[in-house]
């Protein structure tokens, strides 16, 4: 009897509905020159009524479809596949992040070495638009290309590969842990364990475009990143850091600017998107406030809700370059 090959690396995919949201990223995945050491882990509410197409999945080394009742938190569906992944590295993308070729290649070699997590370097997607840079910028700056390989304080969320083995360490708290991945990180990092980036690992992320309809994702990423970082914390600890969270725009600005002078990096958009970068990081530091003050309320819910379906929040042109990509 022949034996089952063991993948390299589990690719977690969560989907709110159906495969198709899915697909462009499957098909990512497809072309990668390792897909037949990857496992494919679909975490979707519905198995009997998505539309998968088996053609495109038997080029992996493995696929499971994993049902699941409520897709309002993707923590819990991305805590899930952890679960059932059987690779000893899992990796975490998205149905708006498209891996360029190489990048699987390039995450399973890092995880040769013992890093805890391997993150890869970060491109613009949608990139003809100054709101999607602005968004780009505010969450991946410190990861946007070009950037050197190292070890790093932390790495891209929610795009990022870990060893399975550690985040099943957590237990029930993994899910809680997976709502922020930087205080997973940071965690992993204080018992002793070390996040690499690796920029041979690329992949494109399609961001916001389309005017003022990212302000309410930048408050509720805000508040849910403050109420996952203050859960254990004191009353009086988290208003201390109520109170001091308008300064946070300021403090993040600085060291976003300070990123966007190294060489090689988009300094040119500074003197357009100075202004929309500010105002996103006041929205950001408003809800921080409001996530240390009174906690998660329904962040988690709507970010979820808004993590799919991107085409809801581009601008026209950039819908149309998304059908027809």
């Amino acid at each position: 009897m022949a034996m089952q090959q063991v993948p390299a690396m589990s690719v977690i995919v969560i989907s709110p509905d159906s495969y198709s949201t899915v697909r462009r990223t499957i098909r990512r995945l497809r072309a990668q020159n390792v897909s037949h050491q990857l496992e494919i882990v679909l975490v979707m509410p519905s198995v009997q009524s998505t539309d998968i197409d088996q053609g495109e999945l038997n080029c992996f080394c493995g696929v499971q479809v994993i049902e699941i009742s409520d897709m309002m938190s993707t923590a819990r569906a991305r805590a899930l596949g952890v679960q059932r992944a059987t690779a000893p590295v899992v990796a975490f993308v998205e149905d708006h992040a498209f891996p360029a070729k190489g990048w699987a290649e390039a995450l399973i070699r890092a995880h040769q070495q013992p890093w805890a997590a391997v993150g890869p370097m970060m491109a613009n997607a949608n990139p003809r638009s100054l709101v999607s840079w602005v968004n780009l910028i505010i969450e991946y700056a410190e990861w946007m290309e070009p950037v050197s390989a190292g070890v790093k304080a932390h790495l891209p969320g929610h795009n990022g590969t870990y060893k399975r083995a550690l985040l099943l360490e957590y237990g029930d708290r993994l899910e809680a842990m997976l709502e922020a991945e930087s205080i997973l990180q940071w965690d992993l990092r204080a018992k002793g364990h070390q996040l690499y980036l690796e920029p041979a690992a690329k992949t494109y992320h399609q961001n916001f475009s389309a005017p003022f309809s990212w302000i309410p994702l930048r408050v509720d990423g805000g508040r849910l990143f403050a109420a996952s970082r203050a859960r254990t914390w004191s009353p009086l600890r988290r208003l201390l850091y109520a109170f001091s969270a308008p300064l946070i725009p300021f403090v993040r600005f600085s060291r976003i600017v300070g990123e966007l002078r190294r060489p090689g990096r988009a300094r040119h958009l500074m003197p357009r998107a100075a202004p929309l970068l500010f105002a996103g990081l006041v929205a950001d530091g408003a809800g921080e406030m409001i996530g240390y003050a009174c906690g998660v309320g329904n962040a988690m819910r709507r970010l979820s809700d808004m993590e799919f379906h991107r085409e809801r929040y581009l601008t026209k042109h950039d819908r149309l370059a998304e059908v027809e990509a």
